[in-house]
């Protein structure tokens, strides 16, 4: 693993980090906070999953993380959305290829070769930042943006255990069931859409599987709201099984990152607060 840079900033260290992945197959590179209350033993992880088109530095510049993280003793991790260099499978379009990995392990080629990026945000990163930094990993919570935040509540879904909490910022709730997800998930996973239920937020919570709650923030100016996002089919499936759903629709905000950095001090301190 590589250093590729190291800054101050409330009296933490913001990292940026690449290392060669067993994962992807490639060079991976990634952000991660230390707060200050890391020089003297392990701190809580929140790891953050960023949406189409990003990398780790969309979050890392613009997320407004740090202050937060620092006042509530929190690490911060960030990796990219997708396999990325030479030889990596892409498609003309901003939503499939290259930042657009969706969490999932794809079994179809070309994309099996490289795009497995469930496994990498859920065995390969965890446990190099976990062999390298004061991370406590006995308290980590998850939370993401848009297809980020898919990735986030089926992680945790798969993995309640592991994670202490789960938010999301507008989040696509049920990619099996909008252009997105199905656009990613019959190129990455196949034809079969009963293969599809293990990667959508909705059907995982209606195949049986829990967390006892979840923070979800929307802007209602958000232009994807109602096509790709439609986080009105996670409150009823939510209701069904019991778990305490906060389904916030912010007025007048949208999907960009001046959505994300409002509210995301709203979402460290929720976390904090079930990290103690």
């Amino acid at each position: 693993m590589e250093v590729v840079s190291e800054a101050r900033s409330h009296g933490g260290r913001q990292l940026v980090c690449r290392h060669a992945s067993a994962a992807t197959a490639c060079e991976m590179t990634f952000s991660l906070y230390l707060p200050p209350q890391a020089d003297a033993g392990a701190v809580p992880l929140v790891t953050y999953l960023s949406g189409l088109t990003c990398t780790h530095a969309n979050v890392t510049d613009k997320g407004e993380y740090r202050a937060a993280c620092a006042e509530l003793g929190l690490a911060f991790l960030a990796p990219d959305t997708s396999p990325r260099g030479e030889g990596i499978a892409d498609e003309d379009g901003w939503d499939i290829g290259l930042g657009a990995g969706f969490y999932v392990d794809a079994t179809q080629q070309p994309w099996s070769a490289n795009y497995r990026m469930w496994r990498y945000v859920t065995d390969e990163l965890p446990s190099l930042v976990a062999a390298e930094f004061p991370l406590d990993m006995a308290r980590q919570a998850i939370t993401g943006h848009s297809m980020g935040g898919h990735g986030a509540l089926t992680v945790a879904l798969h993995q309640p255990d592991r994670f202490r909490s789960v938010s999301a910022f507008a989040p696509i709730v049920a990619p099996a069931q909008v252009p997105w997800g199905e656009k990613a998930f019959s190129r990455y996973l196949g034809p079969d859409r009963a293969s599809w239920r293990a990667h959508d937020a909705v059907a995982l919570i209606k195949d049986g599987a829990r967390v006892p709650e979840l923070l979800v923030d929307v802007g209602d100016a958000d232009p994807f709201l109602e096509r790709e996002l439609k986080p009105e089919l996670l409150e009823p499936a939510c209701a069904d099984a019991g778990i305490a759903l906060t389904l916030r629709r912010q007025p007048g905000y949208d999907h960009s990152y001046y959505f994300i950095s409002t509210f995301m001090a709203d979402h460290l301190r929720w976390h904090a607060e079930r990290l103690r």
